[in-house]
């Protein structure tokens, strides 16, 4: 027996609820921007600088010792976290030092440099002397304020053009009206994924970029196969009212929506449980995205059609074009 989640058949009417999903929409993109402006990103050592060293050893590390001894060295905020193993046992430890600042004459970008170096040395020789030469350094990040600017710069370089070209790609295959819609839901998405790290403060780093740009690719995914639906639908019923043509291509794609959506949510959620401290932002932030990007492509990137006057017959195109 083959197991069905959505009926072959449905008739929901989605459309009828835009004006309900506008204002929630708008009050989500709204907070997001405040929360942006007042609360602000919690930055990780990519694009705040620092140095993030992960140590394990054959034997099982006092967590609360190496807290200690890195806390006494003077560094600033230190973060240590343990880090488990699939099966829950602690594996290793994860320490995180804020950038060190250099004031006065010296403080140029060379001596900024040698700052986190001297920090990152000097951690390294504690964690030795407390835990022994025989512990294996799996991972040194040492991220200068000069770096940490540039990531910053090419994080926000790399998110913008994907959405440009998104906006390009719509815009070829279908037309103006579907690739400004295409891109409002896209920019809602970004915007509120945002919202969501400010209010939370996970750290923001290079693998949440990594996620913001697979929530991108994903929401345009969704959209761009109701808007296939749609424009084939143009075609078929050309006397037909928008608002119910709309409603019948999404209940047509619903089925695939729901089935996609749960299938990467599963995979998802494992990586939550099992994928330890170093992958939960990764994760949480695509669980986050699939949710607004499956919400986005029914409740804003279709409705939207309905105000751009969107062209009925498409037939006539494909004629001239032969």
């Amino acid at each position: 027996m083959l197991l069905k989640l959505v009926p072959d058949r449905t008739n929901v009417g989605f459309i009828k609820l835009r004006f309900a999903a506008l204002i929630l929409s708008c009050i989500l993109v709204v907070g997001s921007i405040a929360a942006l402006f007042t609360i602000g990103l919690n930055f990780g050592v990519d694009f705040r600088g620092g140095v993030t060293i992960e140590v394990a050893d054959s034997e099982p590390i006092d967590i609360g010792a190496v807290r200690t001894a890195v806390s006494d060295l003077g560094l600033g905020n230190v973060d240590v976290q343990a880090i488990q193993d699939f099966a829950g046992a602690d594996e290793a430890v994860l320490i995180k030092i804020q950038q060190q600042e250099v004031e006065g004459a010296e403080a140029d970008t060379d001596a900024n440099e040698d700052a986190q170096q001297q920090a990152n040395e000097l951690v390294q020789e504690t964690l030795r002397n407390l835990l022994g030469d025989g512990i294996d350094f799996r991972k040194i990040e040492v991220v200068g304020p000069t770096v940490s600017g540039e990531l910053i710069q090419k994080g926000a370089i790399a998110v913008a053009l994907a959405i440009a070209m998104m906006l390009i790609y719509i815009w070829l295959r279908f037309e103006w009206q579907f690739s400004l819609g295409a891109i409002v839901a896209l920019v809602h998405d970004v915007v509120i994924t945002l919202g969501m790290f400010a209010v939370t403060r996970l750290e923001f780093n290079l693998a949440i970029i990594a996620a913001i740009l697979t929530i991108v690719g994903y929401s345009m995914n969704d959209t761009v196969v109701v808007y296939d639906r749609v424009r084939e639908n143009l075609r078929k019923f050309k006397q037909k009212p928008l608002a119910d043509l709309l409603d019948l291509s999404i209940n047509d794609t619903l089925s695939r929506t729901v089935m996609t959506s749960l299938t990467t949510m599963l995979a998802l959620l494992v990586l939550v449980i099992f994928g330890g401290e170093v992958l939960r932002g990764f994760t949480l932030a695509m669980i986050w995205g699939i949710v607004i990007g499956t919400y986005s492509s029914v409740f804003v990137a279709s409705p939207f059609l309905l105000t751009t006057n969107v062209k009925r017959d498409w037939s006539k195109v494909s004629a001239q074009t032969a």
